[in-house]
């Protein structure tokens, strides 16, 4: 024994006595759950059970199995495939398509530059043949107007009868030809040019400027004109262009570059003046 065991401060206390009544304490009340849980429960409770089968496979589904995933990848596999084809046809057809456009597109411009060509050449063959006729008219004129007119170097003096239908037959003879100034023929003209060529086929010399053929000959009235007077426009000795009179209130003459030579309507653009040398 210790030597302070006699002194109670020292004492160690007894712990057996304190767990039984812990032990006792929880015995207790743990019975006393149970009981209360008992009491408000069912007096003859079942315990629940519940069976759950899990297939069994074989072999042969493991089998079976296999095979259908293999016929479905077969039948994805074989799809794609045709797709690809279909798509491959439609890519071809496409192409083909363009190809063929492209060809048509070729032969119809091809087509068009012909037609253009041919027209081109006809026109061509026209003018060719409508110079030839004028040239063989403009002979016959000369021919005619050497047989029955006076000797060059006459100016303004009456020739032989028929000479103002020369005249005339000439300049139109020359419709259509073109308006530039300055030139003298055979296919353009200017105004004056015109007038000069057309007296000349009977054997008149006129001047070659429009000034100076405007008082070449003996001035008359535009109410008094006769087939084959000198028309001027402008002043006398100053006109600005000329024309020859051809009967029924026209007149024939080289007009400007949009018209060139033309017979127009004396009343549409009356003249200033006129001189007669037949």
């Amino acid at each position: 024994m210790s030597h302070t065991a006699h002194i109670p401060s020292h004492r160690k206390p007894r712990r057996g006595g304190s767990r039984s009544a812990l032990r006792a304490g929880v015995a207790g009340g743990f019975l006393s759950t149970i009981a209360v849980a008992g009491a408000s429960g069912p007096a003859h409770a079942e315990p629940v059970t519940e069976t759950i089968e899990m297939p069994v496979l074989t072999s042969a589904d493991l089998s079976a199995h296999v095979a259908q995933a293999a016929a479905a990848t077969q039948e994805i596999a074989l799809d794609a495939e045709l797709q690809a084809q279909e798509d491959a046809a439609a890519l071809k057809a496409s192409k083909e398509a363009k190809k063929a456009k492209a060809e048509a597109d070729r032969e119809a411009e091809a087509k068009k530059k012909a037609e253009e060509k041919a027209r081109a050449e006809a026109a061509e063959a026209a003018a060719a043949q409508e110079r030839a006729s004028r040239s063989t008219e403009r002979t016959t004129l000369s021919t005619t107007a050497s047989t029955a007119s006076a000797p060059s170097s006459q100016t303004a003096s009456a020739p032989a009868s028929g000479s103002a239908g020369t005249v005339v037959a000439f300049l139109k003879a020359q419709l259509g030809d073109a308006y530039v100034m300055g030139a003298s023929g055979p296919n353009a003209w200017d105004c004056s040019s015109l007038v000069q060529a057309a007296f000349r086929q009977v054997g008149i010399d006129l001047p070659r400027v429009s000034q100076d053929q405007s008082v070449a000959g003996t001035q008359v009235g535009t109410s008094n004109l006769q087939v084959g007077d000198i028309l001027y426009w402008g002043a006398a000795g100053s006109a600005y262009h000329v024309g020859v009179y051809i009967g029924d209130g026209k007149y024939l003459d080289a007009a400007n570059p949009s018209k060139g030579v033309v017979i127009q309507d004396l009343s549409g653009y009356p003249a200033t003046g006129a001189v007669r040398v037949l």
